[in-house]
């Protein structure tokens, strides 16, 4: 079963090792501080673009729509087209791809989009692809226990703020 996620950064994290470890890619992966140049390695560069509110998880949780992107700088031996045709690699990989998180709090990536940008480090210019998505993570309680681990209901019609835990119920049991 996979560890429960807590924050937004661990999604960073999970992406990192996926990619990492996907065979036969042989990338570099980091975020911008950690980019130095272009070498004998591809770069993917993860970065968090925004952090939108969602609809709640079935089971209560705040959900965080995180807009992502992962920047490719080709290495230096590579072709022009080497940032686009890896781009593609990973849009494969990222489709359907929950990078081991619970799928109750981590849906599936959305709105994938790939796009040429540039990468102005120090003095340097280095031609990237950029690919972005979104992917919502539901982070913190459930609204279904209460401190005393007591489950706990509402109906929509019957209360005034579905969001206000104060409002809800105790099951009977």
């Amino acid at each position: 079963m996979p560890t429960p996620i807590q924050q937004p950064s661990q999604l960073f994290t999970t992406i990192a090792t996926t990619l990492r470890n996907a065979a036969g890619l042989n990338l570099n992966v980091g975020s911008h501080a950690d980019f130095t140049a272009a070498g004998a390695q591809a770069w993917v560069l993860i970065d968090f673009a925004r952090n939108a509110s969602g609809v709640r998880g079935a089971d209560g949780r705040i959900a965080h729509v995180m807009t992502l992107s992962l920047q490719v700088i080709p290495a230096l031996s590579a072709s022009a087209f080497a940032a686009c045709d890896l781009i593609a690699v990973l849009k494969n990989l990222i489709t359907d791809n929950r990078w081991g998180l619970p799928g109750d709090q981590c849906d599936l990536p959305l709105n994938i989009d790939g796009l040429p940008s540039l990468l102005i480090s120090a003095d340097q210019q280095y031609k990237a692809w950029t690919l972005t998505f979104e992917q919502t993570l539901y982070l913190g309680p459930t609204l279904l226990d209460d401190p005393l681990g007591m489950p706990k209901f509402a109906r929509t019609w019957e209360v005034s703020n579905i969001d206000d835990p104060d409002q809800y119920t105790a099951l009977e049991g």
